[in-house]
């Protein structure tokens, strides 16, 4: 799903730590994806428990430009500030799920299995 007609970018947030490669522990999202995410247009960032400091310096430290970096819980607060065209949320923890729902995501697993069925709706270019 890539900006709509209307201009509206799909909103793509990441948990860290057991998400991105670069997480403690390691996840399976490699960096080279999130990458691609921007290259795409979509809006991303970090959503974690991790302090908004530690979030910004890890995208900064990575070269990417992040739309936003937000703890867990105030996932929901995205939702006021980006009208975006669909808003996902990638983690690896029942927790993040839960935030996910609540704040009107679509909850995106960060496991292998899980990332075979949606990894093609959001980066249909990608092999399968």
């Amino acid at each position: 799903m890539r900006p709509s007609a209307a201009g509206r970018a799909p909103l793509l947030s990441f948990d860290i730590d057991g998400t991105l490669e670069i997480g403690d522990p390691p996840g399976i999202i490699p960096i080279a994806l999130v990458k691609r995410a921007k290259r795409l247009g979509y809006l991303v960032g970090s959503c974690s428990d991790r302090p908004l400091s530690f979030q910004q310096a890890m995208w900064e430290r990575l070269d990417v430009v992040a739309d936003f970096t937000v703890l867990k819980h105030r996932l929901a607060d995205l939702r006021s500030r980006f009208d975006a065209a669909a808003y996902y949320h990638v983690g690896d923890t029942d927790i993040d799920e839960h935030f996910a729902l609540v704040a009107g995501f679509l909850f995106l697993r960060a496991d292998a299995a899980a990332h075979r069925a949606w990894g093609p709706t959001l980066f249909p270019d990608l092999p399968a």
